[in-house]
C-alpha cells in the first residue's frame, strides 16, 4: 500500500459519525403556535436546543410552551404578527443570543390567477416573502453581534415548498412566493458564508397539517395530490421535523445554499 494509500484508509477509519444535536443553541421559530411550526419547535427542544416561539396568538404559543417544558426543555414565548416589521425586528433584537432561525410563517390561497384579488396578492407577498426577508434581516444582525460567532456559527432555515421547485395549477401566487424564498436562500447563503452562517430551505410535499387538511377538502384535491407523490402518502410531521433539526445541527455543517427537498418523490418526476 502506498503512503498516500494508507492516510486514506486511516483517515476514513478515524471518522466519528457527527452529533444531530443542538445543545446549547439558541432557536427562534416563527408561526409555531400550532401545526408544523409548533412541530419543528418541539423537536429542536428535543434535541437539546432552548426555543424562543412566536406567532401572533399567545394562547396557542403557551400551549407550545407547556409541552416543552414538560418534556424538560426551555421555551419563551413572543406573542407578534411577524408582518409588523418593527415588532419582528424588537422581538428577535430583544432575544439575549440566537444560534437558530426557522422562518416557518406562511399562507396559502389556491386559487385560479383570474380570481386572485390584490387582498390575497398583498398578504401573501407580506407574509411568505416579507417577513421572511425581516426575520433573516433582524436575526443576522443578532448573530453577528454574537462575540462566539467565529466559533459557533449561525443557522437560518426558510421554510420554502416543493412547489419553489415546480409549478402548479391554482397556485400561481404561492410558487411565486416559494420560488421567491428559494432565490433568497441561495443568495443569503453566498453572502453569510464568510461569516460562518449556514442558509437552506426546507421544501415539503402536503404535510398533513390543519392548514394542508382546509386545502384540501374534497376527493378531487386529494387524488391530485396522490397521484404526484410516487411515495403514496402526505408528508408526517415528523418527517419535516427531522430535516430541520439535521439541518441545523453540526451533521450539516458543509451544507449551505440548498434546498432539503421533503416530498415523497414530487418533483422526481
Amino acid at each position: 500500500m502506498s503512503e498516500h494509500s494508507k492516510q486514506d484508509a486511516d483517515d476514513a477509519l478515524g471518522v466519528k459519525l457527527p452529533a444531530f444535536r443542538l445543545d446549547g443553541k439558541v432557536a427562534l421559530v416563527t408561526g409555531a403556535s400550532a401545526g408544523l411550526g409548533a412541530a419543528i419547535a418541539i423537536g429542536m427542544a428535543q434535541a437539546g436546543a432552548q426555543v424562543a416561539i412566536i406567532a401572533r396568538t399567545r394562547e396557542g404559543l403557551e400551549r407550545v410552551a407547556e409541552r416543552i417544558r414538560a418534556d424538560g426543555g426551555r421555551c419563551t414565548v413572543i406573542a407578534c404578527d411577524v408582518t409588523d416589521s418593527a415588532a419582528l425586528r424588537d422581538g428577535i433584537a430583544g432575544l439575549p443570543r440566537l444560534d437558530i432561525l426557522v422562518n416557518n410563517a406562511g399562507t396559502n390561497f389556491p386559487e385560479p390567477i383570474v380570481e386572485v384579488s390584490d387582498e390575497h396578492l398583498d398578504v401573501m407577498l407580506a407574509l411568505n416573502v416579507k417577513s421572511v426577508y425581516v426575520a433573516a434581516q433582524a436575526a443576522v444582525r443578532k448573530m453577528l453581534e454574537d462575540p462566539r460567532r467565529g466559533e459557533a456559527g449561525g443557522v437560518i432555515l426558510n421554510m420554502s415548498s416543493q412547489m419553489g421547485h415546480v409549478g402548479s395549477p391554482n397556485r400561481t401566487l404561492y410558487c411565486m412566493t416559494k420560488h421567491a424564498v428559494e432565490g433568497f436562500t441561495k443568495a443569503l447563503a453566498v453572502e453569510l458564508a464568510p461569516q460562518g452562517i449556514r442558509v437552506n430551505s426546507i421544501a415539503p410535499t402536503f404535510v398533513d397539517t390543519p392548514l394542508v387538511r382546509r386545502v384540501v377538502n374534497t376527493p378531487e384535491k386529494r387524488e391530485f395530490i396522490m397521484n404526484r407523490i410516487p411515495m403514496g402518502r402526505l408528508a408526517g410531521l415528523e418527517d419535516i421535523v427531522a430535516a430541520a433539526v439535521y439541518l441545523a445541527s453540526g451533521a450539516a455543517s458543509m451544507v449551505t445554499g440548498t434546498s432539503l427537498v421533503v416530498d415523497g418523490g414530487w418533483t422526481a418526476q
